[in-house]
């Protein structure tokens, strides 16, 4: 067994979190696995939708806290190595707005702390009921500040203020309600939910997936003007793209098109 662990089905890549023993704790190993990972699903592009599962009883409880509290003992106190620590969280959550493939999370039992930030960094997340989300880290006296990063460009600013000052948790459907997910379902059908998802939408034309993926983070940072003009633009390009003109001309002519990617 790996700790990240890869299972295509057709166009879609399941990527299982693997280490149950720490909960999928996102320790040196387990972001390396991913940093590598993401790398090389960046550059296949027969697969079209990326999903994260965890194995055990929980999707990811977050940072190594034990491997956190053994760099202490280094000269400067661990400061070299938490900086590192954070930028390489950081670069991995960020690897997946840039993956040209949308990622679909799929959390059960907990997503605590920097799992809760691997949660509302992918595209879409569809939870097993009975799932908690929370950013507790102030309950130990280390405020979440980089998964706050994340949860504030998911939920509203005043939640997402509450969840971090209170160290609560919430459930699938306050979760749900907030925009941290999707939705709930059993945890039995958690699997085979996701996968239907994922593949709707890698039935879809890939290419315009990839450049819609791109742009609806870009044009999230713009203001609405330079929105509408950026988005504009990423249209023309789609529009002018053969299988997109395949694509109306199967519409109007009722039939099924002929893609070739």
């Amino acid at each position: 067994m790996t700790i990240l662990e890869r299972d295509d089905s057709g166009a879609i890549a399941r990527l299982t979190l693997h280490s149950p023993g720490n909960l999928n704790a996102l320790s040196d190993a387990m972001l390396e696995a991913l940093r590598a990972e993401f790398a090389r699903l960046a550059e296949d592009r027969t697969i079209r939708v990326v999903t994260i599962s965890g194995a055990g009883k929980a999707f990811c409880a977050g940072h190594d806290l034990r491997e956190m509290q053994a760099a202490r003992q280094s000269g400067d106190g661990g400061r070299a190595y938490f900086a590192d620590l954070f930028a390489r969280c950081t670069a991995v959550m960020c690897a997946i707005r840039d993956l040209p493939q949308p990622v679909i999370a799929a959390p059960h039992g907990i997503a605590t702390a920097a799992g809760c930030q691997l949660v509302a960094s992918c595209d879409m997340a569809v939870a097993a009921h009975g799932t908690r989300f929370g950013v507790n880290g102030v309950n130990i006296g280390l405020f979440c500040s980089t998964p706050m990063v994340a949860l504030s460009r998911n939920v509203p600013r005043k939640q997402a203020f509450e969840m971090l000052t209170t160290g609560q948790f919430i459930d699938c459907e306050r979760a749900q309600a907030l925009g941290l997910i999707n939705r709930a379902v059993a945890p039995e059908s958690l699997a085979d939910e996701t996968m239907r998802l994922a593949e709707t939408v890698a039935a879809k034309l890939g290419s315009a997936v990839r450049i819609g993926k791109r742009a609806f983070y870009e044009q999230l940072e713009l203001g609405l003007d330079a929105a509408y003009a950026h988005t504009g633009a990423v249209m023309v390009e789609n529009m002018l793209d053969r299988d997109t003109d395949e694509g109306i001309n199967a519409f109007l002519q009722k039939r099924s098109p002929d893609w070739q990617q």
